[in-house]
């Protein structure tokens, strides 16, 4: 480096592997195009490249590690097909608002047009899901245009995507010191500034029995613990989505279960009863939103907080907060009087608290009774094999979807959860787990997912083995797509001789890998025994397939009459 410029040549992947270690990224995920210059820059930083067999699962691990972080989580692949191999992962990181880099390789523009190897209009293909996509063509374009991708990325939350075309391998790039002296990131001011007449605190002001619901947005918004003492000075019920599981402790008396699909029956009267709905860091997706009151949203106002306008569900009426969620909350907090709400509300929503674990235990007494092995009763044994701060990383299936059932499953006392977005999209945990594990390596990761899902990720099964330092896989083995096969056998009339599972399938293991320790749960008797040795393999640092085998009629909706993308609840036996 020349001590008068302070520049260097380097060329592309030099420069974006200097671009990202600048900005804190140490770990990316994919598979390098054929020439392995990305591998070389990447190695040459010292930033880890955790190899990927399949590009889908890199873009689903850089979404699990952005989710569980907050930081932007990378993925790194050729062109072309590789490019189109990462569609599902990107449409599930911009679902979950997840900031997501995917940097590609691509046709040098040389070539565009003349039928070259492996060239697509690569931008075309991903522009519709991501929030930002650029190729470069020029090589001082590159540092401003990876600078503004990472900004995007962290603060509009959501995944980028920077091409770099093949003529960019040998030109050289002017890399200086200055361009790299600070990460890539905006200042946000911790605290903000909320009149004291605003049209969202005059709305708190008037409600007597408000619902606090949160989302995803608030994962890493409550680190002074401010929506539970909001919800104690309001006295009002939390509802959390399911992605904004961990947001919460819900320990707190006052946290009710999920919202929409997954509303208890003990908490619906208290949407139904609600005067004001105060919605943090969730677009109010149809999931969250399902089975509302009509109210809601019209008589009802919804007082929304989001930090990217179009997060906002115009369908429901009430104030609009462009913020954070926690300044908002805190700015909140310093105008709300001590808790002045209905006092009558307050009692309702503790009983409704304390109704659900009275129900959670009758639950466990009943299947205990029992002499088959029950799904909830599995949750029951890594609740009380494994440590507290735990990592549940879910699918959203027939029958893993229990663990969405509060408490069954209960962020408190630092558990953590994740979950696919409204997409839902297939594989998505399986795969996810390994970018949470390395996001949190001190603590332990369960994938909690149905066989369907597991082997969609099963591919990536050594590359959990080589770099996770210690995974667990619970999967619940039913043969095959269990909810596609409940709507199958509740049709009037038969469908050819389909089936979407093989009963012969459910005794099934995982591939014998080296590495790879395997646990099948033979019945109920040997259950706690089995989830301890499992653990005991995890806690060790090996990587371990817990299967237990399951019948398709242990589903947490199987009561309910199917019904395409959600149940009919409460139709079951309806003439």
């Amino acid at each position: 480096m020349s001590n008068e410029s302070n520049t260097s040549a380097a060329a592309a992947w030099t420069t974006a592997a200097a671009v990202l270690s600048a900005s804190g990224i140490r770990t990316v995920f994919g598979l390098p195009g054929d020439d392995m210059y990305a591998l070389e820059a990447t190695h040459g930083a010292g930033i880890r490249f955790i190899l990927c067999r399949d590009q889908r699962n890199a873009v689903f691990m850089a979404t699990g590690w952005a989710i569980q972080s907050g930081e932007v989580g990378v993925a790194v692949v050729g062109k072309g097909p590789a490019v189109t191999n990462t569609v599902t992962g990107l449409l599930e990181a911009a679902a979950s608002a997840a900031p997501v880099l995917l940097l590609s390789g691509g046709t040098g523009a040389q070539h565009r047009g003349s039928g070259a190897f492996q060239e697509l209009d690569q931008l075309a293909v991903v522009a519709p899901l991501v929030k930002y996509a650029a190729r470069v063509d020029h090589p001082d374009r590159l540092v401003p245009t990876l600078r503004r991708a990472l900004l995007i990325a962290r603060h509009e939350r959501g995944p980028v995507y920077v091409e770099l075309p093949e003529n960019l391998l040998a030109e050289a790039t002017a890399l200086t010191a200055a361009s790299l002296a600070s990460p890539d990131t905006a200042e946000t001011p911790y605290e903000i500034v909320t009149p004291a007449d605003s049209a969202a605190l005059r709305a708190l002001r008037a409600a007597r029995r408000p619902v606090l619901l949160v989302g995803g947005g608030t994962r890493h918004e409550n680190q002074g613990r401010e929506l539970e003492r909001l919800a104690e000075r309001l006295g009002a019920p939390v509802f959390s989505t399911a992605s904004g599981r961990g947001a919460v402790d819900e320990a707190s008396p006052m946290f009710c279960g999920l919202a929409g699909l997954y509303t208890p029956e003990q908490a619906a009267l208290l949407w139904q009863q609600t005067d004001c709905v105060v919605a943090l860091g969730t677009r109010l997706e149809e999931t969250a939103t399902f089975q509302w009151p009509s109210t809601i949203g019209n008589e009802v106002p919804v007082i929304q907080v989001n930090v990217v306008a179009a997060d906002f569900a115009t369908t429901f009426q009430g104030p609009k907060v462009l913020a954070p969620a926690g300044a908002t909350v805190r700015s909140w907090l310093a105008h709300l009087p001590a808790h002045d709400a209905d006092s009558e509300w307050t009692t309702s929503v503790r009983a409704v608290h304390t109704a659900l674990h009275a129900a959670h235990r009758e639950l466990l007494a009943d299947l205990a009774a029992s002499s088959e092995l029950h799904i909830a009763e599995v949750l029951g044994a890594l609740d009380a094999e494994l440590p507290a701060d735990r990592i549940l990383v879910q699918e959203n299936g027939l029958q893993d979807m229990w663990s969405y059932k509060f408490p069954l499953y209960a962020c408190a006392s630092g558990a953590g959860s994740v979950v696919p977005s409204e997409q839902t999209s297939l594989g998505f945990g399986a795969a996810a787990a390994l970018g949470v594990k390395l996001a949190a390596p001190e603590r332990p990761v369960v994938a909690f997912v149905g066989d369907g899902a597991f082997a969609m990720a099963g591919v990536d099964l050594p590359t959990a083995v080589k770099y996770s330092g210690g995974l667990l896989y619970v999967v619940l083995r039913n043969g095959g797509y269990g909810w596609l096969q409940v709507q199958l056998d509740q049709r009037e009339n038969p469908v050819g001789d389909h089936a979407f599972v093989d009963p012969e399938a459910v005794r099934a293991q995982a591939p014998q890998l080296p590495g790879l320790h395997q646990v099948t749960v033979r019945d109920k008797e040997s259950l706690a025994a089995d989830v301890a040795r499992a653990w005991e393999k995890c806690a060790a640092g090996e990587v371990v397939v817990l299967n237990v085998p399951v019948r398709l009629t242990d589903a947490m909706f199987g009561a309910d009459v199917a019904g395409g993308d959600f149940p009919q609840i409460g139709a079951a036996g309806d003439e």
